[in-house]
């Protein structure tokens, strides 16, 4: 048994094709990860798409990268509350890790993008973000130094679908497990100390946190209100609604994963908690009350010691990170 909360993780419908594709997946994820069928990975598109993620000249100003705000110390985050593009212009939204995003199934915290490919772009050509212009994008892709590579990888003159198509396949290969977690799961009793297993127990019991946080990525890739945006007492971002229209996705946004949390602060769409201490006191005390408030939001009444051990389990999730062939 790979994890003992993947009830969902093979269900992947329409065109994706499930590959063993690159290396073996950690331990604690699928060993198969979704590929779609137009964009199959390989070594040297995988490459391409690495050097294309670090590279300055898809910002405007040359000041930026994707790795700028997807940090690979960081578990692929920047450790700030909401990210600064070129110019020093500030975000809105915290940043994402995008570890294992090979098994997501919806993309940014409103998930306007359902996929990678529609996902690369969204940063590079955002006006707050890395600035620039499509037309930029593909004479980078065509300059001497990255056309060679574009017409291996791809056959033809580079596009800016090729761009995308690069990047998402890098992206596909940046994988977290091996966690203590994973190794307890897998029969290593030793793994986890007696506190994180009291934190474990509360993680699937009273604390309720595997309503939304299941899978092998530990999230259910759907979108809950749980009162985050609420707290000034008015709506302060309208998440997954400014999507979908619905007054229901008011103030719903995705659910995080949790591997590499502990190396993932500060947390929340927004980045309004600095420390997991702050993120379970929230939580233990019911979120906050607005119209549409999750059903399973509720206070839980944990005792100091279990909000301890509930910590101890959540740094448990934190394993090692990998990336590429």
């Amino acid at each position: 048994m790979r994890h003992a909360l993947q009830s969902f993780s093979l269900a992947v419908v329409g065109t994706v094709a499930l590959q063993a594709a690159g290396p073996r997946p950690p331990l604690g994820l699928d060993l198969y990860r979704p590929v779609p069928e137009h964009n199959i990975l390989t070594r040297d598109k995988v490459a391409l798409g690495r050097r294309l993620f670090h590279e300055r000249r898809l910002s405007r100003d040359g000041s930026l990268s994707c790795a700028g705000c997807h940090d690979p110390r960081r578990g692929f985050t920047d450790g700030r509350r909401v990210p600064r593009g070129i110019g020093g212009a500030p975000g809105s939204r915290n940043v994402p890790a995008i570890v294992n995003r090979a098994w997501g199934t919806a993309f940014f915290w409103d998930g306007r993008a359902s996929t990678l490919e529609q996902q690369a772009l969204q940063p590079i050509l955002s006006p707050t973000e890395l600035g620039m212009a499509p037309e930029g994008v593909v004479a980078l892709a065509r300059s001497a130094q990255y056309r060679s590579d574009f017409v291996t990888v791809f056959g033809a003159e580079p596009t800016l679908s090729d761009v995308a198509r690069a990047l998402a396949s890098y992206v596909r290969t940046i994988v977290a497990g091996a966690s203590p977690f994973d190794r307890y799961l897998e029969g290593q009793r030793g793994a986890l100390g007696a506190d994180a297993v009291r934190g474990l127990g509360l993680f699937r019991g009273k604390a309720g946190c595997t309503a939304c946080h299941a899978g092998p990525t530990l999230s259910d890739e759907r979108f809950h209100n749980t009162g985050v945006a609420w707290r000034t007492g008015r709506l302060s971002d309208d998440g997954r609604a400014r999507v979908t229209g619905a007054d229901a996705d008011l103030g719903a946004f995705k659910t995080p994963s949790l591997r590499q949390v502990t190396r993932t602060a500060p947390y929340m769409h927004d980045g309004s908690f600095a420390t997991l201490e702050q993120v379970i006191d929230y939580y233990d005390a019911g979120g906050q009350a607005n119209p549409a408030l999750d059903s399973r939001i509720r206070p839980l009444h944990l005792s100091a010691g279990e909000r301890r051990d509930l910590l101890a389990f959540l740094a448990s999730l934190t394993g090692k990170v990998g990336d590429g062939f």
